[in-house]
Parts: C-alpha cells; sequence; structure tokens
C-alpha cells in the first residue's frame, strides 16, 4: 500500500490508506496508518473512521517507541485491539518476550481490562499465514479474519437518519479537484445529492451549499464509483472545491457539526525562503517567493500537524512540524517538484508552562551491539539525554532515555560511527520538560571555500587533508561556500578550483589524480600506486 516513490524508498508509510476487503459477505475496511510519530496528525484524525485496531508488533525488534504512541491514541478513543506479532519466521525471533513487553506498554499506557486481555495472534506476512499459538505454525489468514468479525464491534449507523459524514483526509485529483475521504456516520448518500458543509470549531460561518458529483467506495487497492453508500462505509467524494479535513458534509435539513479530533501542536520548527545564493534559479522551476508560499499553505490543507506562518521578510515563511522526519520528507518533496529554495537549521519550539520556560523531551530508543553501550551513554549524556531503561537481547543491548529534541540534532551520523553502522535508534515526543541547559554544539569549524567556480581534483586533494569533504569533483562552488568539516575547531578557508600551473590533467602525476567521493559525513578517496 505504500505507493509514493518516497515511501518506497525509506521503506516506511508516510500518508494513510484506505483499502477494503471481503470475508465472508462481510466488507472489512481497513485503513494504514503511519507509525512514526512525525505523521501523528495523520493517525489521529484517521482512527476517528474505525471501530478497532490492529496492533503489529515485529517479532524481533518488540514495540518500538512509535508503537507507544499510535498505541496510546487508540486506547485513549476506547478502540478494541488485536494484537499481531508478525515476522514469527525471522531466524532471531523471541515471540515470548515480545509478548510481555506489549502487556507491559498495555500496563504503561494504563488500558482498560478489556484491552489487557486482547486476543493476540502470530503470524508471517512473507507466507501469509496467522495463528492462534506461537508454537503451532498457521497454514492461511483465517485465524485473522475470524478474529477481526469476532472481536470488532460493526459500526453503529442508522440509515434512516439524514446523512452526516466527518472528512477525515483529502486527496487531489487534476481532473477533479479536492476528494474528500471519511466514513459515513448516519444515513446516506446518493449521486448528485445537494449537501452542505460546515465546521464545528467555526460555528459562526455560514454553511456552504455543494452537491455530491461523484462517489467512490473502496475495494481493494482500488476506488470503485458508485451511486449511493449507505452509514459505516468509508467513501471518497468529489465535487466540493474548498473542502477541508474536519469540515462536516450534512444533509440539508440537518447541519450538525461533528467535534474533530485534536491535533498535537508541532514541536520543531525550520524557515524555509527564497534561494538568494550566487547560483539560485539554475535547478528549479518554481524559484520565487509567491510560488514557495502557496505551495507551503497548499500543504496544510493535507497535512494538519504542520503550521505555516509568514515571517517579517517577504522572502521566508517559518514551518512548524512534528519532528525532523516530517520536515526533510516536505523538503525532498517539493524538491523532487522542481522547487528551489533554501531551509534554516531546525530549532525546538519552547513554551512556558507555570512561569518555567520548558522544551519538548524525546523518548529515545536505542538498540546498539553490547561493546558500542559505552560511547552511546557518553555521546547521549553530553547532549542532555538521562538514561531511563537499559535490557539485555542477546549479543545486543536495548537502552531507552529521555533527552531533549536538540539533542538529538546531528547526532544520528556520530551515532552511526559509534556503532560501525549497526545501531538502531528511533524516538517519540514525550512531554514537555524545565529547559536543560546549553548543550555544546560540534567542535570542529567548516572548511569554506576562497574562489568561485567548478571543483578540481587538485584542489580537493590537498583540501582534504584538512577535512571532510562534501562535495566531488566537478561540482560548482561559489566564495564563501561550505564544502565540508574542518578537522579542528575553527574555520579553514580553501581553494578547490586550483590547478598546479606545471602540470596539465595528462600529465598530473597518478598520486594527485585522487577519486574524492561526498558521502554522508564521510569522505572516501583512492590513491592510485606508483609515481
Amino acid at each position: 500500500m505504500d505507493s509514493g516513490d518516497l515511501e518506497r524508498e525509506r521503506g516506511i508509510t508516510i500518508l494513510a490508506k484506505n483499502t477494503a476487503v471481503r470475508y465472508k459477505d462481510v466488507k472489512i475496511n481497513v485503513v494504514d496508518t503511519p507509525g512514526h510519530a512525525d505523521f501523528g496528525g495523520e493517525v489521529e484524525r484517521i482512527l476517528k473512521m474505525v471501530n478497532g485496531v490492529i496492533l503489529l508488533v515485529d517479532a524481533a525488534e518488540g514495540p518500538m517507541p512509535q508503537t507507544r504512541f499510535v498505541l496510546s491514541k487508540a486506547l485513549e478513543l476506547g478502540h478494541r485491539v488485536i494484537v499481531v506479532v508478525n515476522k514469527i519466521d525471522r531466524p532471531d525471533q523471541r515471540i515470548h518476550e515480545v509478548i510481555d513487553e506489549v502487556l507491559e506498554l498495555l500496563m504503561d499506557l494504563n488500558a482498560t481490562p478489556e484491552q489487557l486481555d486482547s486476543p493476540m495472534l502470530f503470524c508471517s506476512g512473507r507466507q501469509g499465514t496467522a495463528s492462534y499459538s506461537p508454537d503451532v505454525v498457521g497454514t492461511d489468514l483465517t485465524p485473522l479474519f475470524e478474529t477481526i468479525l469476532e472481536y470488532i464491534p460493526a459500526p453503529e449507523a442508522d440509515v434512516d437518519q439524514p446523512f452526516q459524514m466527518l472528512v477525515s483526509s483529502i486527496d487531489y485529483n487534476e481532473f477533479v479537484g479536492r476528494i474528500a475521504v471519511g466514513r459515513i456516520e448516519r444515513g446516506t448518500l446518493k449521486q448528485n445529492q445537494e449537501i452542505m458543509v460546515c465546521n464545528y470549531h467555526d460555528p459562526d460561518a455560514a454553511p456552504k451549499k455543494a452537491k455530491a458529483v461523484s462517489i467512490y467506495e473502496f475495494e481493494g487497492l482500488a476506488r470503485k464509483q458508485v451511486t449511493e453508500s449507505t452509514a459505516g462505509n468509508i467513501i471518497a467524494m468529489s465535487g466540493i472545491p474548498d473542502i477541508t479535513i474536519g469540515d462536516t458534509v450534512c444533509a440539508p435539513g440537518a447541519v450538525e457539526p461533528l467535534p474533530f479530533v485534536k491535533i498535537s501542536a508541532p514541536t520543531l520548527e525550520m524557515t524555509f525562503s527564497v534561494n538568494d545564493s550566487p547560483y539560485a534559479g539554475r535547478e528549479g522551476k518554481f524559484v520565487t517567493s509567491r510560488q514557495l508560499r502557496d505551495r507551503l499553505y497548499r500543504e496544510t490543507l493535507k497535512d494538519v500537524s504542520l503550521k505555516v506562518s509568514d515571517t517579517d521578510r517577504d522572502s521566508a515563511f517559518n514551518v512548524a512540524g512534528r519532528g525532523e522526519m516530517s520536515l526533510s520528507i516536505l523538503i525532498e518533496t517539493m524538491r523532487r517538484e522542481g522547487y528551489e529554495f533554501q531551509v534554516s537549521p531546525p530549532r525546538v519550539l519552547y513554551k512556558e508552562i507555570d512561569g518555567k520556560k520548558c522544551e519538548p523531551i524525546e523518548r529515545l530508543v536505542v538498540d546498539v551491539p553490547g561493546d558500542c553501550v559505552g560511547s552511546v551513554i557518553e555521546k547521549l549524556g553530553q547532549r542532555k539525554g538521562d538514561l531511563v531503561e537499559m535490557t539485555p537481547v542477546g549479543d545486543r543491548m536495548k537502552v531507552e532515555f529521555l533527552i531533549p529534541a536538540r539533542g538529538l540534532f546531528g547526532y544520528r551520523n556520530d551515532f552511526l560511527t559509534d556503532t560501525k553502522g549497526e545501531g538502531i535508534m528511533a524516538s517519540v515526543f514525550d512531554s514537555y520538560a524545565p529547559y536543560k541547559g546549553d548543550i555544546s554544539r560540534r567542535g570542529m569549524g567548516s572548511l569554506i571555500s576562497t574562489e568561485t567556480g567548478d571543483s578540481i581534483t587538485y584542489g580537493l586533494f590537498n583540501a582534504q587533508e584538512r577535512g571532510t569533504l562534501f562535495i566531488g569533483a566537478g561540482v560548482p562552488v561559489y566564495e564563501g561556500m561550505i564544502i565540508g568539516v574542518a578537522n579542528r575547531g575553527e574555520d579553514i578557508v580553501v581553494n578547490a578550483t586550483a590547478w598546479e600551473k606545471k602540470y596539465t590533467p595528462t600529465s598530473m602525476p597518478r598520486r594527485l589524480r585522487a577519486i574524492v567521493v561526498p558521502g554522508e559525513g564521510r569522505s572516501e578517496y583512492s590513491v592510485p600506486s606508483g609515481p
């Protein structure tokens, strides 16, 4: 169901997806939600469309920080939970330990006695099997479907009442415009029926008239156009040009807006501005402040957890989100669409609580080899992280910290270096806490170009002795451009465009024909042997 290019590349779910399957003449609507807390706006509003949840847990990794976030939102709404332990065919599976971890998580989140007694299934998605016992191998997914029918209640819908639907998601099509997605709470909707659009949080606004031009129901991974749909179905509807998430669509004779779930506030902010570097306008199709502003505000119509605000400069806009992941996805999506812009370093959003300055705290879980724990704890301690729990898992160690969100800025590369690339880290917003004091930033300076032109192998060969390079040969650079990290605590100016005048490209000694390949925080180069 992860159909987006970025979703396939990163192996994560970014946008919620709808599908429907039929089992024994019963239609089961399924919504796949993102697991990462940065996309929590998707999770919180989608949970209003469902009657129960399937908690999917890896048989080796166990509950992750994202699991805690999504499960807590489901429990708050009183949803019934079916626990599914997946990937039981992994060679490093530890099913019985994971079962205990899931139960501990439910107790930590103050689950009700009924939720603590949730059914548990053991599945292998690759083999398409499910079973009621970890020691019995399943043959198909029948136990899963039977458990859904038995345990998850059917929607309580009255088809005789006037039509009412809460818009939980927005899609867009170039031919029909905006498409509203939601579950019909009551009544029946017919094609070309007159409808009214209102909003619970804007009671003073007059309801707007509209018409249901097209109605779609979900069948498998496709949408099937229908002429009529009844209460309990999740549908997509076109024909309302300015519909947005949180609106309620009603019958004209019964305009009753539904309350929309409160979305958690952003914790991180970046400034998006027009690219004003010497090489501006060379790579993108959309480079003006008007185009950038329109694109950012259009994104807020789809992502309710994103906040965009103007600044005192016409060419810059503040964008606040739930975390680095959500903002990086937005940046990459806009870049692929042809937008050219520049962004500031991320900064956290502080709050004043009871007269004290408070900052967002992340719950960080790291899974590292046993011999790397010391360096990880040391680095996170320098970043004001507090060790909460430490659990051995085979020859690895699972460590949990509470750390300021700003303490994680720029840490991932250090983490991968300290764990030799074998570490796994995941974090989720936990709470606001009093400001923990200043955190020392990186102690290294930058390599700064002194000339404008194309980088040349000879200049880079000399520059790489002074630090780690970000660029390779043939890259346009300008005076003042940062091209690497210095190996000292001060900035170093280098000339990446320099030629040795006594050599030509063909007569240069082989030892100087170094191949410099930029990497993520590292420099890889090879120097051929010989004179």
